[in-house]
């Protein structure tokens, strides 16, 4: 996430929502005239309203406001029995109501005069493309998450086996997932090289996009980089408050990056903010939890263990094992 979103760009995403809407209504003009041929009725029905609904307006264009209560009660009798002769005729109760990809903004991409959580997410998209997210979750999700990497010989230090530490991270992150939207968590993923903490903050990010939630991924050198752009180029204003207001932000490889005092200052006001604004975060390093607190502050350090749940995963790197899997099946 390099540039701020174009003007093309932003258009493109208005294009996209015409686009929605015209299908939306094709799809509804479908519905309509296959109800109409299987049920009369309900063209009659539509037509009755249509005309009093006319009357009515000329009615109070005439300066006549007798009856107004009248036409609201018809106006309630034409949709009872509509929905009944619908009902009644195996259609579902909604089957004339226009569908829509969004049912927040209804594939408007505002609520209320601001940008629609997915609209948000459409701008999100275009100015992370780049950082291969979208291609990693046509892979990596729970049902493809794998415990068969993970040695059942418990640890000397935790008394917990690489798997038992592996299958408690996975179901915190599940239930990460199915109380995100009535209970405010972060999660911070730690340990060896290799063992999933990526792949699980993946499966997480898959099943949030999935409903609608905004979700932002970074890489931590690519998230320090906006952070900087913004402080000294005067660049990436709008990155910046992405990254403080979507839904869910996943700051990936904490501990890659090149340490500074910028880079400390950066991620305690980022983790401060986003905690102070209710929106969840999950940080995945290969650092120690001590040698984390050693290179971004005591201060940071206490912020995040007071405030997430820390999930530590161990053993031998995966993708090491997977390519030894390969080369031993194709020898």
């Amino acid at each position: 996430m390099t540039v701020p979103l174009s003007n093309s760009q932003y258009e493109a995403i208005l294009r996209e929502y015409s686009r929605r809407q015209n299908e939306n209504r094709r799809i509804l003009e479908d519905r309509r005239a296959e109800a109409y041929r299987k049920l009369p009725r309900l063209r009659k029905i539509d037509e009755e309203e249509a005309s009093l609904s006319s009357a009515s307006l000329r009615s109070l264009l005439g300066g006549s406001s007798d009856g107004t209560a009248s036409l609201r009660d018809s106006l309630g009798a034409f949709q009872e029995e509509r929905l009944r002769v619908l009902t009644e005729g195996g259609f579902p109760a909604d089957y004339l109501t226009r569908p829509c990809t969004c049912p927040i903004c209804r594939d408007t991409g505002f609520v209320d005069g601001q940008k629609c959580v997915c609209f948000r997410q459409a701008e999100i998209d275009l100015l992370y493309s780049q950082a291969g997210l979208h291609s990693a979750l046509q892979h990596d999700d729970f049902d493809h998450f794998s415990f068969d990497y993970y040695s059942a010989d418990k640890g000397p230090s935790s008394g917990l086996s690489s798997r038992q530490l592996a299958q408690r991270a996975y179901e915190q992150a599940r239930q990460f997932v199915r109380v995100f939207d009535n209970d405010f968590q972060n999660l911070f993923l730690y340990g060896d090289t290799g063992v999933g903490k990526t792949f699980l903050s993946h499966c997480i990010a898959g099943e949030l996009l999935g409903k609608t939630h905004s979700v932002l991924y970074f890489p931590a050198y690519d998230l320090f980089e906006v952070l900087a752009q913004q402080a000294f180029l005067h660049q990436e204003e709008d990155s910046r408050e992405h990254i403080l207001s979507c839904d869910l932000l996943i700051i990936d490889d904490l501990g890659t990056e090149l340490t500074n005092t910028f880079v400390s200052s950066g991620l305690f006001s980022i983790v401060n903010e986003r905690l102070l604004r209710r929106k969840s975060t999950i940080i995945s390093t290969n650092l120690s939890l001590e040698a984390f607190s050693d290179t971004y502050s005591e201060r940071t350090f206490s912020r995040i263990m007071s405030s997430y749940h820390m999930l530590k995963l161990t053993g031998e790197d995966i993708r090491i094992q997977k390519k030894f899997q390969e080369e031993h099946q194709n020898g």
